[in-house]
């Protein structure tokens, strides 16, 4: 029996294909998830470092919360204003700079005898981490437009969210170790072989931009760059992340200045022709603006998850945060393993049904947990959340690639991350005002009401979005 030969039009695509699996290899991929996983990864590392850095420094505990808020503020500006200078300069170089920073910031940190040093050195890790994901996702656009096609094999992406929630969940076992081996300033020094081996890669493994890096003048590029946007963007979301991390006291005047901020950077963006926030392109393309509110409202699950259950058990279970840590291990492993599974899945809908009913799943076991609980039922509860990270990151990141303009892969993930930051700024403060007085079961479960309305939200937004199914009708034909 023999069998027909393939058309001409299945050899192409077969061969275009191969090239593309041979072009997104090892080689170019692991300098990437390795960029890309910094910023989560010193999210979570300075976790378990908080406590011996107040004792080290003469200071309150208190005062050391400032090492995690400067760095999500950095951050959430810093993510999109990244993207839009890979977009200008080229991804490569602008990957290359966010290393370099990472590097100097570590050995800052490293050696720092002071607070205001180790302020300084947050913001600059935040800065340089900043321009790992929206870079690479770019580099990524780029090398799939070379070989011919339409976006890369699934399992990039999904490496490059898999490799970042794995390092999320894990950042407070692995920041606790380090403290407990060495001491507090290891979770900075850490950063500095990681970045010299992602480094070295990145300058012998990825191909030189194209882009020129000459021509532009300080004028050409502040209209570039949009900086009257970036001003009023970055004001605007820090006056809201002030808002947000100061709740529950109402403090009404950040809330004024990001309501006035938001007026002005509308009217400032809507007479720019090539705005950093593109406000048109968000009411234009509504699937890829309702894909920021899904990622943001499903980090926030996530997130509720790292900062209130993990402070539960350390009062609930009496246990220290290297042992808090160890619990998450199960929901990051299974968070890397589902992410590989749905990045070799071509639907959108199945997956991010998935994950939002695996939120409202995982917010309703919480709700049934108390201090008396056996901890196997609190590994299965977080354990459920590994889906939410798996199925979530990967797939809406998925659905931003394929929805984001292609000259604007940089600006649109970075803006992504955004609103991932605010989401996680969101959750702590949720976790703050439920556990305002005392860390117990009543706190505990009024997160998790929270977080129920916050899973039926992202389920019904899932459900009734036409254009996945409509995406997924195009893949599959």
């Amino acid at each position: 029996m023999t069998t027909a030969p393939e058309s001409g039009g299945e050899v192409a695509v077969s061969e275009r294909r191969d090239t593309g699996e041979r072009a997104f290899g090892p080689r170019f991929a692991t300098p990437l998830f390795m960029g890309a996983a910094l910023n989560p990864i010193n999210s979570s590392l300075i976790a378990t470092a908080l406590v011996p850095i107040a004792l080290a420094l003469h200071v309150s505990a208190g005062r050391t919360t400032v090492l995690i808020s400067s760095l999500y503020l950095t951050s959430a500006i810093a993510q999109p204003i990244c993207g839009r200078l890979s977009e200008i300069f080229g991804p490569r170089r602008v990957f290359l700079a966010g290393i370099a920073i990472v590097l100097a910031a570590g050995v800052l940190g490293g050696l720092a005898q002071n607070m205001p040093t180790l302020v300084v050195t947050r913001v600059l890790i935040g800065l340089g981490t900043s321009a790992g994901y929206p870079s690479a996702m770019l580099l990524i656009r780029r090398r799939a437009t070379t070989v011919g096609l339409r976006q890369p094999p699934g399992r990039v992406i999904a490496g490059m969210t898999t490799t970042s929630a794995a390092t999320l969940a894990i950042g407070p076992t692995v920041g606790g170790t380090l403290v407990a081996w060495f001491n507090w300033r290891a979770v900075f020094w850490v950063n500095v072989p990681v970045a010299v081996i992602a480094f070295v890669m990145a300058l012998l493994w990825i191909a030189q931009d194209s882009d020129p890096i000459r021509g532009h003048s300080m004028r050409s590029l502040i209209t570039q760059v949009d900086l009257a946007g970036v001003l009023v963007f970055g004001g605007a979301i820090t006056a809201l992340l002030v808002f947000l991390m100061d709740l529950p006291r109402l403090d009404w005047v950040p809330l004024g200045i990001t309501v006035v901020a938001t007026g002005v950077l509308v009217a400032v963006e809507l007479r720019v022709r090539d705005p950093f926030f593109d406000l048109r392109l968000l009411v234009t393309r509504l699937p890829l603006t309702r894909t920021y509110v899904r990622y943001c409202l499903t980090l926030l699950g996530i997130y509720v998850v790292l900062y209130g259950l993990t402070q539960w058990l350390e009062v609930g279970h009496h246990m220290s945060a290297y042992q808090a840590g160890l619990v998450l291990i199960p929901m990051g492993l299974l968070s890397a393993v589902t992410g590989r599974m749905v990045g070799r899945y071509r639907r959108l809908l199945p997956s991010l049904i998935i994950s939002s009913a695996a939120l409202l799943l995982g917010a309703i076991g919480t709700f049934f947990l108390t201090s008396h609980s056996p901890m196997w039922q609190v590994v299965v509860v977080t354990t459920v959340f590994g889906l939410v990270a798996g199925f979530g990151n990967v797939t809406n990141q998925t659905v931003l690639y394929k929805e984001a303009p292609a000259e604007k892969v940089g600006t649109a993930s970075g803006l992504l991350r955004t609103f991932g930051y605010v989401g996680s700024i969101a959750a702590a403060t949720i976790s703050g005002i439920a556990f305002h007085t005392r860390v117990d079961d009543s706190g505990l479960h009024l997160v998790s009401a929270i977080l129920i309305g916050v899973g039926i939200v992202v389920l019904l937004m899932t459900i009734l979005d036409r254009q996945l199914a409509e995406s997924d009708r195009q893949s599959l034909a």
